[in-house]
């Protein structure tokens, strides 16, 4: 399928979030669209899918020009979208999630299941999928739901596939199973429009790529005539020139200490410690253990033997207030679900955890509150009309920012970021980055969660190595290479 959008504008109220906008996706392409948090790649992608309407502009589809006013109408030009968050509900089958919305009926109304599975087992076959359609979609792993979004989409004997950050929870096998099957229906004459912020991964599966920043077109280049570098400042508007600004700075005292710390079918035997003013990343394979690790530390997840000491003196953390209390924050991995309430503003969000801090007699000190939260705004270069919008109104980047800024108001001495860039753009990458190095240099004990070998590396002073449960290995920086966190991470190692 060959789609071209072109002059494409939207406004909501005041706001102008695209402006003379284009994309042209050719036929049997892989089509990589990026551009940082908030610059208009979903707004575009929501017009096409009939989400929202354009004030101005063209669609043509192969050829045609269309006017895409619905769902509906997106759907009869065989277009599909898989979205970032998977749209599947866990505790049905995978082929009642296939046919939501579009069962297939008997006479007399009745739903004809049988049929349904026969084309259901027939589309993940395709896909190289040996699967039981009657499987809890809660009972298969991540990698094989993408998979089944991608089955759904095959229902509509789709054309044209857009794909919004679809690696970011899959590991390093099931994105590798992902760009198999995407090669093999570009093959077969799908188009996929492709939209990741892991650069890596877009020099090895796409054709080509378009850019947008601030809501405009910057420009389209064929991978093969374009580099990292390029791309970057595309995105961005200026030259990125080290990628991770990594400070060295002398480690202090040791600041948090964990001591053969285990919890059944989760973690064992875990012991390690971090120093004030150190950044100790964590990597290994997904489910390798290193989020529940966190959650032990921070009190979210019990613990059923070992010892955890900050300053040389032994803790018990029952619960995440404690946690915070004794100096602790956690960025989670889950921003939308752990990390933020959506629906409430940017300022509710940001001293959440610091309430208390807030009161004056019976009453919260509204002045104060709004002097901290413009501070983080200003500090952190929160992107926000007001720091009294709704938070899922932000982009992600600048949801991430709030989230970390959230627990920057506590003052921690003690900051664990799981996946602190997942899902956000290079622009906020760099100012993340910026971040951690402006805590290390405050002398605060940082853990850095990664499933991005670069970025463990580039920010880490030390790399602790997940494999099955257990840590294996400790690398010094200097020591450290992807080849040989990869060779523990998978079992090997001496």
């Amino acid at each position: 399928m060959e789609v071209v959008m072109k002059g494409i504008s939207k406004s909501f109220g005041s706001v102008k979030v695209l402006e003379n906008a284009q994309i042209h996706v050719k036929d049997k392409e892989i089509h990589a669209f990026m551009g940082e948090n908030g610059a208009g790649k979903s707004t575009m992608m929501k017009i096409l899918t009939g989400v929202y309407t354009k004030d101005s502009g063209e669609i043509i589809i192969n050829g045609s020009k269309q006017n895409i006013q619905s769902i509906e109408d997106s759907e009869k030009l065989k277009i599909a979208i898989i979205h970032q968050e998977l749209n599947v509900l866990k505790e049905m089958s995978i082929v009642d999630n296939m046919f939501l919305g579009r069962e297939i009926k008997k006479r007399f109304g009745f739903v004809d299941k049988k049929r349904m599975e026969e084309i259901a087992r027939e589309k993940l076959n395709t896909l190289g999928l040996d699967i039981d359609p009657n499987t809890p979609i809660k009972d298969i792993p991540i990698g094989r739901r993408q998979l089944v979004e991608i089955a759904k989409a095959l229902l509509l004997d789709a054309e044209l596939i857009i794909m919004d950050e679809p690696t970011a929870a899959l590991t390093e096998k099931e994105t590798e199973l992902l760009f198999k099957v995407i090669r093999e229906l570009k093959d077969k004459g799908v188009s996929f429009i492709y939209i990741s912020h892991r650069m890596e991964e877009i020099f090895e599966l796409c054709d080509a790529i378009t850019v947008l920043r601030d809501g405009k077109y910057v420009g389209t280049k064929s991978i093969k005539d374009t580099s990292f570098d390029e791309v970057v400042s595309m995105m961005v508007g200026y030259d990125i020139d080290d990628r991770f600004p990594r400070i060295d700075k002398t480690p202090g005292e040791v600041v948090l200490s964990v001591k053969g710390l285990t919890k059944k079918g989760k973690f064992k035997d875990v012991s390690f410690e971090v120093r004030s003013g150190e950044v100790l990343g964590f990597s290994g394979l997904m489910g390798a253990g290193r989020t529940d690790i966190m959650h032990g530390i921070f009190g979210s997840i019990h613990c059923d033997s070992g010892s955890i000491y900050i300053d040389n003196k032994e803790v018990k953390i029952s619960s995440p207030i404690v946690a915070k209390e004794l100096g602790i924050g956690f960025i989670t991995e889950d921003r939308k679900n752990e990390g933020l309430i959506l629906e409430a503003s940017v300022s509710k969000n940001m001293i959440l955890p610091s309430l208390n801090e807030f009161k004056k007699n019976l009453f919260m000190d509204e002045d104060k509150i709004s002097e901290v939260v413009d501070k983080f705004i200003k500090k952190l270069n929160i992107k926000t009309p007001n720091q009294h919008i709704n938070v899922g109104r932000l982009s992600g980047g600048n949801q991430q920012k709030v989230v970390i800024a959230k627990w920057l108001v506590t003052k921690p001495k003690i900051l664990i970021l799981d996946e602190p860039t997942r899902g956000v753009d290079i622009g906020a990458k760099r100012e993340i980055y910026e971040i951690i190095n402006e805590l290390k240099k405050q002398g605060v004990a940082i853990i850095v969660v990664s499933s991005e070998l670069p970025e463990v590396l580039g920010i880490s002073d030390r790399i602790a190595v997940m494999h099955e449960k257990k840590l294996k290995k400790i690398f010094d920086i200097k020591d450290a290479t992807q080849e040989k966190i990869m060779e523990y991470a998978t079992g090997g190692g001496k």
